[in-house]
């Protein structure tokens, strides 16, 4: 599906759609918390990492956040 709309099939994979995916989910709702169940993390700290946000930001969003 990636050729068929003129991008290149080297740059996209399931992994990078998968981190893309949860990057817009967490731009969307600064819900950190949620993305963490979403894939499946023990740790929040590794949430972070993955989506590469701010580590301060993102544990005061964490805290705020109930679900």
């Amino acid at each position: 599906w990636v050729t068929g709309i003129g991008l290149p099939c080297e740059d996209y994979g399931t992994h990078s759609l998968r981190r893309t995916k949860a990057s817009i989910i967490y731009k969307a709702t600064g819900n950190l918390r949620a993305v963490q169940i979403l894939l499946g993390h023990t740790k929040i700290e590794s949430t972070v990492r993955y989506l590469g946000v701010d580590v301060e930001d993102a544990l005061v969003l964490a805290e705020g956040t109930e679900i």
